[in-house]
């Protein structure tokens, strides 16, 4: 099966914060918009910014790792090198980080490099890279050694 993009609307409290975020912070192409909504292209997914003023973020985060995911959040899953650049664009753009760049489940077939932050809204994101995408679906977390 070839992996088709997905598509997510979410609101946003300012299309013109949004707009620099999503184009000028995180470098996704836009697409059409409106007065109301805004297409962005976030590593070849479609995501569509809808202003509602009146949106409140959820304050809810599972422990995960020793770490307070925010729930809900979306993301992508990039590749090591892509991650870097990410996690260097968002720090020197002085973007907070949620959960700072760092490398969860060290040395088990699920290791991967996370971060999270949030948008001008208030919406949390996720990226993530995987030290192999084969594991990206693993439920047995066996140490990486065991499995050679």
């Amino acid at each position: 099966m070839t992996l088709r993009p997905f598509h997510l609307a979410f609101p946003v409290h300012d299309l013109a914060a949004a707009r620099a975020f999503y184009a000028g912070t995180l470098g996704c192409a836009e697409g059409r918009s409106s007065d109301a909504w805004i297409d962005f292209d976030l590593f070849g997914h479609q995501i569509v910014a809808h202003l509602d003023p009146a949106a409140v973020p959820v304050a809810v985060a599972n422990e995960v790792d020793g770490h307070d995911v925010p729930v809900p959040h979306f993301g992508v899953v990039l590749a090591p090198a892509d991650w870097d650049a990410l996690a260097d664009r968002v720090a020197a753009a002085g973007v907070a980080f949620g959960i700072a760049p760092h490398t969860r489940f060290k040395g088990l077939a699920g290791e991967q490099s996370t971060m999270f932050f949030r948008d001008p809204s208030g919406n949390a994101l996720e990226f993530k890279a995987f030290a192999d995408d084969s594991m990206i679906f693993a439920t047995d977390l066996t140490r990486v050694e065991q499995l050679a």
